[in-house]
């Protein structure tokens, strides 16, 4: 089994544990955590840009000067899309860019994301998340000891210290472990997640090939 270093908040190494290697040690499918982060992205587009046809723009329906001896274009209306004001042809229309994606492959990049972070040594199990005070100068200041000023950091939604310290901080961002998914991880260079958060998530993906809702984090 793999193993991965359980350090403290100052940056202190405090333990070493064993973590399955079916998770944190497999094979990094480059594709499919492209495919996974597109699947993110299209979810979270609102597809709600649209632009106005002919028929939608206000105006007169009159001609605008006579069909013949003006020496002009022959034109029936000022609404069509040569002129100023007018209707947009084949412009966009409201619609959803979601698209299905296989749970076990949702799965699978996932156990990539963790594998590539554990492999590069970005991945820090944190024993004791908790931020005191709950002040964000304390959290940076650890970060800093932990060298992950920019840094997903990992744990229940208990630990209330963790979110009000990191919920103004631009450089990390504070995830439940239900909701890890694979854009995430991939977006922040450090991975901190706490050794709780890491047996969930860990047994999760081992008990099961469906991934619940953790690549649904990010829609």
């Amino acid at each position: 089994m793999a193993k991965l270093n359980v350090k403290d908040l100052e940056g202190n190494d405090v333990a070493s544990i064993d973590v399955a290697d079916e998770v944190f040690a497999t094979e990094v499918k480059e594709h499919l955590l492209w495919e996974v982060v597109r699947w993110q992205r299209a979810k979270a587009r609102a597809g709600t840009a649209k632009t106005k046809e002919r028929s939608e723009i206000r105006g007169t329906h009159a001609k605008m000067f006579r069909q013949k001896g003006t020496g002009r274009a022959r034109h029936g209306a000022p609404r069509v899309n040569v002129f100023r004001g007018g209707g947009q042809v084949h412009g966009p229309r409201p619609r959803s860019y979601e698209f299905s994606m296989n749970k076990k492959a949702r799965a699978g990049a996932l156990r990539s994301a963790l594998s590539l972070r554990a492999s590069e040594g970005k991945l820090t199990v944190i024993r004791d998340f908790e931020v005191a005070q709950g002040k964000t100068r304390n959290l940076v200041a650890a970060l800093t000891k932990l060298d992950a000023r920019k840094a997903l950091l990992v744990d229940g939604a208990a630990n209330v210290s963790l979110q009000r310290s990191s919920s103004n901080l631009p450089t990390a961002q504070h995830i439940v472990p239900e909701g890890l998914n694979v854009y995430d991880i991939l977006r922040y260079p450090r991975l901190l997640i706490s050794e709780t958060a890491l047996r969930e998530v860990e047994a999760r993906l081992l008990g099961s090939d469906q991934p619940a809702a953790a690549e649904q984090g990010a829609a």
